[in-house]
């Protein structure tokens, strides 16, 4: 399958290329930094670019609701779309975050591929009551 390819090669050029912070404690600080970027690329787009706003309130939630139509109720709060330059800026903060969660992941001898399996069959399997 050629996605599980670009999952292994990915890992395996992380692999390749770091060369610093190959100690778990770099690592964790790493990606502790990494998603400290990427939160703030997010909130420069709402903040300093304007191409995204977020308009949040109090979550009104009907008790006789079913849970199946909680999601229709819902709202993610964000008014706009990115703009180009926020899109590549938030794309690079995410990479960055892929980099260093397939180091630690290299680190601890494990499988990006296959740990996005198995949360897909643990999520499918749990359906909407996954998160609830």
């Amino acid at each position: 399958m050629l996605k599980d390819i670009i999952y292994d090669e990915f890992q395996d050029t992380v692999s390749e290329l770091l060369l610093c912070n190959r100690s778990i404690l770099d690592l964790l600080a790493k990606s502790q930094e990494t998603n400290a970027r990427l939160n703030k690329a997010i909130i420069k787009s709402v903040t300093s670019c304007g191409c995204l706003k977020i308009n949040a309130n109090k979550k009104k939630i009907p008790t006789d609701i079913p849970l199946e139509e909680l999601k229709s109720l819902l709202e993610s709060h964000l008014e706009g779309e990115l703009c180009k330059y926020c899109r590549e800026a938030i794309e690079t903060e995410m990479g960055r975050t892929f980099f260093y969660l397939a180091a630690l992941c290299n680190l601890l001898d494990l499988n990006m591929y296959d740990i996005l399996l198995k949360e897909q069959k643990h999520i499918k399997t749990l359906g909407l009551y996954n998160l609830a």
